[in-house]
């Protein structure tokens, strides 16, 4: 959406400068309209170097002066803010031309926006309020989000959505993120196509665009809108994917990380590579090249630590990984998976499945569902630990993955344990069948994760 003129600064002459203060120029002096003697009168106006236009203001607002576009252009540039609120109470106050609104609401005080905030509730007519609309976004008020959307939304005369949405546009850096993009998935399925096209534009500029536009694609949309999404989601190219994981002994890549990286690369359409820690040979920057097509490359990779626990491999192989494949170009970093709150929140959701599914209550006393983990050093480990098991409200139990600790563990687990580990290993293949599951054999975990990594920009 384009930023109307009132929203750009304006910009100097070339040359220009600041005159000393001539008394001549004063409202009773300025030639009138259709005058030849005018437009240069007032250009040496606006250069005056500190003028006092107190007696302007005063003139207008007692209609000895009209409200004249080219007049007010020139003051609105030279006001500070307390004259800026002055001007726009006067125009609120008497004016009726709307297209001398935007001339004069530049200002973002507090001020000025509880004076268009009052006007948007008072005025009545279509026609009044329109115009004030985006200058109301324009001043970028995180109080005014819950206003703009409710209008941009519910029933009323398109113009007035359309003026509420253009709002929120000029505003988008201002306003609360997660309700904003939840608003904008619900307009982008309006009825409207006009209001639609645009919610799906605003959606592609938010953080994380590809992200925000996800969950359209699989909606049923207007062919105008869907075809605009199209083009917005195409031109959010994503980068190439450098998935870093554990492996098995000798490098071996465990199946369900194969499949994983096979659907995000047909769905992202850009290579996805796998790089183990346990041997195997690396993957080439040549290899990343191999899918480009001529659509070409992103011009950074995104390094993914599927990594469920911030052990040594996350403080000391990930950051050496990413600094070696930096030396072909910008890498960027994702913390590690079991980072991601997300990730936390799915976990304490599949536990409480479990223990639902099995009768119980998710209390925190010796019959709470356990997380068997990898054990960790104290420091960073213990801390994170704390913290998950406030997320999920488990026990956490240590299991090293030797033959005979693996023969205890299996004996002392009860029914509602969930062992931590992203891909089949030595543990998960210990484990009775209905324990023994990795995460990404189970659909609430593998599914978050094709999301989230289909959406990376």
């Amino acid at each position: 959406m384009a930023v109307p003129s009132w929203a750009r600064p304006a910009a100097p002459e070339s040359g220009a400068t600041s005159s000393p203060l001539d008394p001549s120029l004063i409202p009773s002096a300025l030639p009138p309209p259709g005058s030849s003697e005018r437009w240069p009168w007032l250009q040496r106006l606006r250069r005056q170097g500190d003028p006092d236009l107190a007696p302007w203001l005063e003139a207008l607002e007692r209609g000895e002066l009209g409200a004249e576009s080219d007049l007010l252009a020139v003051l609105a540039e030279r006001l500070d803010a307390a004259g800026s609120e002055r001007l726009l109470a006067w125009w609120l106050g008497g004016s009726t031309d709307p297209t001398l609104l935007p001339l004069i609401a530049r200002a973002r005080t507090p001020r000025c926006g509880a004076l268009l905030r009052q006007a948007v509730l008072e005025r009545s007519s279509l026609q009044s309020r329109v115009p004030l609309l985006p200058l109301l976004g324009h001043q970028r008020d995180p109080t005014d989000y819950a206003l703009l959307a409710r209008l941009s939304l519910e029933a009323g005369p398109l113009p007035l959505r359309l003026a509420a949405l253009e709002a929120l546009a000029l505003g988008l850096s201002a306003w609360p993120l997660t309700p904003l993009r939840q608003h904008l998935l619900t307009l982008a399925t309006d009825l409207q196509p006009q209001l639609a096209g645009q919610a799906v534009d605003l959606l592609a500029r938010l953080p994380r665009g590809r992200w925000a536009l996800l969950p359209l694609t699989g909606r049923r949309l207007d062919p105008a809108v869907a075809d605009r999404l199209r083009r917005r989601w195409g031109a959010l190219a994503p980068s190439p994917l450098l998935l870093i994981v554990h492996g098995r002994a000798g490098g071996v890549i465990p199946g369900e990380l194969l499949a994983l990286a096979g659907e995000l690369e047909e769905r992202r359409g850009r290579p996805v590579r796998i790089q183990v820690l346990t041997g195997g040979t690396p993957p080439t920057p040549a290899s990343f090249g191999t899918l480009a097509g001529s659509v070409g490359l992103t011009p950074w990779l995104s390094v993914v630590p599927l990594f469920l626990l911030p052990g040594s491999h996350v403080r000391v192989d990930v950051p050496a990984i990413a600094a070696v494949w930096r030396a072909h170009g910008p890498v960027r970093r994702l913390p590690f998976l079991g980072a991601w709150p997300i990730w936390q929140r799915a976990l304490a959701a599949e536990l409480a499945a479990m223990v639902q599914a099995r009768g119980g209550s998710a209390d925190s006393g010796p019959r709470a569902p356990l997380l068997l983990h990898h054990p960790l050093e104290d420091g960073l480990g213990a801390r994170y630990l704390a913290h998950l098991q406030s997320v999920t409200q488990a026990r956490f139990l240590p299991t090293p993955y030797t033959a005979a600790d693996l023969q205890e563990i299996k004996l002392a687990i009860h029914p509602r344990a969930l062992p931590l580990t992203l891909a089949a290993n030595r543990l998960t293949e210990s484990l009775p069948d209905q324990l023994g599951a990795p995460l990404l054999a189970r659909p609430r975990f593998r599914q978050l994760l094709v999301r989230e990594l289909e959406a990376l920009p």
